[in-house]
């Protein structure tokens, strides 16, 4: 059965003691519910704090990259043991910013993919098309062929512990959302990609959305039937407006 999974990615924010605030009010309300995945993606350098902190509380955590090389001379760059070591479960690999701002290639996503399933953690695949590829009417084609990098790479059997987020590019920090329709067709087409490899293993894929999802929208696009979490970038700075949409995806698997 899918699980729901709401993602804060917290992108380059946040202080010790912003984050040390956040935490509680998160912990503080956070719900244990069969099936609902509450994860926080902090920048690498406060995993520590974060791991410390939320203890015994029903929240994950993950990172939001991570390098496709097990260790060496790589300055700058974290591996899958350090993430093992700090406590990290998910990683969130392929985000459009990755992608665009330093030349991430669908080849190299597929990489980081394999490495991060070989290490037993679990990857958060983002996918999604620009503003330009949508108006061209190619959205369904550039997702097609980001998953199928990845597909190359990892085989059918490698989906069943990958979560794929839907990210279209265009809606990611500018305050525009796809409208529910329009993602539900894009999650839609991913499942039904997969499911031509395997049906089961598809039905099982859990789908998130990642595109300007808030308090005011979450209950809509979360009520479509391929749409099973967020990936949440500035609502996920904000407590209530992350705990609402915890809520509502709560509300969904009712």
């Amino acid at each position: 059965m899918r699980k729901t999974i709401v993602a804060g990615n917290w992108k380059m924010n946040g202080t010790r003691e912003s984050i040390k605030t956040l935490l509680d009010a998160i912990t503080d309300r956070a719900m244990k519910i069969d099936g609902l995945v509450t994860l926080v993606c902090p920048p690498a350098v406060y995993l520590s704090q974060v791991v410390d902190q939320i203890a015994d509380a029903p929240v994950a955590v993950g990172a939001q990259n991570v390098s496709e090389q097990s260790k060496g001379a790589y300055t700058g760059e974290w591996s899958l043991e350090m993430l093992q070591d700090l406590g990290c479960k998910y990683v969130i690999l392929g985000h459009s910013e990755r992608r665009s701002l330093f030349g991430e290639s669908d080849e190299l996503v597929a990489e980081k993919v394999a490495a991060t399933l070989e290490a037993g953690l679990v990857p958060v695949l983002c996918v999604g098309e620009t503003l330009g590829q949508r108006e061209a009417g190619d959205a369904l084609v550039v997702v097609n062929s980001q998953i199928s990098a990845t597909l190359q790479r990892i085989g059918i059997e490698g989906f069943a512990s990958v979560v794929v987020a839907y990210e279209p590019v265009w809606a990611i920090g500018t305050g525009l959302t796809a409208t529910p329709g329009d993602a539900q067709e894009v999650h839609a087409a991913i499942r039904a990609q997969l499911a031509e490899k395997d049906a089961i293993i598809a039905d099982n894929l859990s789908i998130l959305y990642g595109g300007s999802m808030n308090a005011a929208n979450a209950a809509e696009l979360l009520a479509q039937q391929d749409i099973d979490g967020g990936l949440i970038g500035g609502a996920s700075l904000k407590a209530d407006e992350f705990l609402t949409i915890c809520a509502a995806a709560a509300e969904s698997r009712k």
